[in-house]
Order: C-alpha cells, then sequence, then structure tokens
C-alpha cells in the first residue's frame, strides 16, 4: 500500500523518474515543467528542501512499496494559517481514486503536523480529473485563477476550510 512521506534528500533519484516517466501525462493537462527543470533539477530539488527546513513549505511524496513515487503532494506559503496546495499522481495510477483519498490525508496531515486551518488549490478549466478530486476532496470552488496562477492557463480557484 502507498505511503504519503515528507520529502527527504534519499527521495530524489525517485523524484526526477517520477517527473521523467510522466513529463508527458502531466504536459497535456498542467503547464510543462521545461527542459530547466530536468537540467538543474539538484539544485531545485535542494532549494525546495531548504524551503521546507525553513517552514515555508511542507513537500510529500506518495511511496509505493518498491520505493518508486507514484505522487508528489505539496504545501506551499504556509502562512497564518494556511497554504496552497499542489499535487500530481503518475498516469500509472490515474482514475483510481489515490490522488482523492491522498488530498484527504494530506488536509488531516496539514491540521495536525502544520497548524493550518485553510487550504486553496487553484486548477485549470481543463484539468477536469483535479477538478474532481478537490471536490470529492471537500473543496468549493471560490473564483477565477488568472493565467498567471496557472502557468499561463485560467481555471478556478478551490478552498477547503479544515476542521480544528
Amino acid at each position: 500500500m502507498p505511503e504519503l512521506k515528507r520529502l527527504h534528500a534519499g527521495h530524489a533519484p525517485a523524484v526526477l523518474a517520477f517527473e521523467l516517466a510522466n513529463r508527458s501525462y502531466f504536459a497535456a493537462s498542467i503547464s510543462d515543467r521545461g527542459d530547466d527543470f530536468f537540467d538543474q533539477f539538484t539544485d531545485g530539488y535542494n532549494a525546495l528542501l531548504a524551503e521546507q527546513e525553513a517552514g515555508s513549505c511542507a513537500f510529500y511524496v506518495l511511496v509505493a512499496e518498491d520505493c518508486s513515487v507514484l505522487g508528489r503532494f505539496n504545501l506551499y506559503d504556509l502562512e497564518d494559517g494556511t497554504a496552497r496546495l499542489g499535487y500530481r499522481v503518475a498516469e500509472q495510477i490515474a482514475g483510481r481514486g489515490v490522488a482523492t483519498t491522498t488530498v484527504r490525508e494530506l488536509c488531516r496531515m496539514a491540521t495536525a503536523m502544520h497548524g493550518l486551518r485553510t487550504l486553496r488549490a487553484a486548477t485549470s478549466h481543463d484539468n477536469v480529473a483535479s477538478q474532481k478530486v478537490l471536490t470529492k476532496a471537500g473543496f468549493v470552488p471560490v473564483g477565477p485563477a488568472t493565467p498567471a496562477d496557472l502557468g499561463g492557463k485560467s481555471g478556478t480557484w478551490y478552498q477547503r476550510d479544515l476542521p480544528p
């Protein structure tokens, strides 16, 4: 059974493999990370770990029994009890409820481990799967998301208020 784990340095090779294996799949519904992301992966990864250490973000990976990464679930801009949620799951498990289940779990963890009261997430109008995940996980639409919010695409912001 996959397990949601806090990102650490040892996950780097599996995260890179996950991103490379799913690059085309992700680019079909969200903005592509670009070649620079992969060319400078180590520096970017280390920067993420530094942000996490500073407490401004919390990054998680969904790890399979074989230690491969099946998804990434991230909390950005932790401040004043709120954070932005971002996630992506491997094509091989998409459509099976894994993202919804993991987002729900991360919502519980957001309160217990990070003291968060509100999570927000933006998704493009084209990303119907993500809209379904957010809705099933208890998020409600709260307003438009601009192309600046979504890497060039327009969409909707969703929000979930977390129980204390």
